[in-house]
């Protein structure tokens, strides 16, 4: 089996494999760029190319935009105006996956509706803008709820998101002016949790999270870590919702509840961190009773008549 790597001028690799072989690649020329393969059965092969050069399955590493920190100081800065700009409000995390085309369609669409639906309710109640990852599935599921209910909507896409809309750095329909293409994720991480932070009572924000696979569970651990370690840069406390849909995260519930069993977590404490919702009445109820706005019963009520009739194919 065989690899290559891609160096560009300041950069610096070392590669050490079973063998304990070194190879350290720096100052190529900036018109230049060094590829060297390397065979892991017996031999030691390099060679030099102009140009650029597959990887093992088509795979392609360029570490040009890696050279300097400047570029992700940049980009994070990019993050805050654009926050600055638009307000901070609500970030959904959800799926990219699930969309139109998944082979879950029914259940998908289920989802998706209620992902609208949540976030048309929040949106009009928080009064507040809508921020997402700017992708496909429930991400776009909540942007166009936010947009049904008229208010503002942000978003920082990333560059190689899974589903769909991964060759184009631009939103089909979202204004340019609206979101920021992100080539690293620690930006957009930081843009993110930026988006929710308050500085003052008058700030109405929440984290939402609707299912989702790894890059949504990444984003939720992170920022539930930042909230229980008290560094997530917020003077006031920020609501955290886990969408818990049809069960969707019971396991994960049940393995965090093993974690107390074993020590690693303490009794109570994830618990204590976020609220665990099944149906969007009780994310209303709960986001009402936080920020002490009026929601009566029969808003509740109403709330989960509207959803069930928006859940009928």
């Amino acid at each position: 089996m065989g690899f290559a790597l891609l160096g560009s001028l300041g950069s610096f690799v070392s590669v050490r494999d079973s063998h304990h072989w070194n190879v350290r690649f720096q100052s190529f020329t900036l018109k230049e760029r060094f590829v060297v393969g390397f065979n892991l059965a017996k031999n030691f092969r390099a060679y030099k190319k102009f140009g650029g050069v597959s990887l093992c399955k088509s795979e392609f590493v360029d570490f040009e935009e890696r050279t300097s920190p400047n570029e992700v100081r940049k980009e994070i800065e990019q993050c805050y105006e654009l926050i600055h700009r638009l307000g901070r409000g609500v970030v959904y995390l959800g799926s990219s996956r699930m969309g139109p085309g998944h082979p879950h369609y029914s259940q998908t669409l289920e989802l998706a509706r209620e992902a609208i639906f949540t976030a048309w309710q929040i949106a009009n109640l928080l009064d507040c803008t809508t921020w997402t990852g700017a992708g496909p599935g429930l991400m776009d599921a909540a942007i166009k709820g936010a947009q049904e209910a008229g208010k503002a909507v942000g978003g920082f896409k990333i560059g190689k998101e899974a589903g769909e809309w991964t060759t184009s750095k631009f939103h089909p329909y979202l204004p340019s002016e609206t979101y920021l293409t992100c080539r690293f994720f620690s930006a957009r991480k930081h843009g993110l949790v930026d988006a929710v932070v308050r500085s003052s009572s008058s700030d109405k924000t929440a984290v939402v999270a609707l299912p989702g696979g790894v890059g949504t569970l990444d984003e939720m651990f992170e920022i539930l870590a930042l909230i229980q370690l008290e560094r997530i840069g917020s003077e006031l406390p920020v609501p955290f919702i886990v969408m818990n849909y049809d069960s969707f995260y019971a396991k994960l519930l049940d393995f965090l509840d093993d974690c107390e069993d074993w020590g690693t977590v303490s009794k109570g404490e994830v618990s204590s961190l976020w609220k665990i919702c099944n149906t969007n009445s009780d994310a209303l109820a709960y986001l009402a009773e936080f920020y002490d706005l009026p929601f009566s019963d029969e808003q509740k009520h109403g709330t989960e008549a509207r959803s069930a009739r928006k859940q009928v194919p």
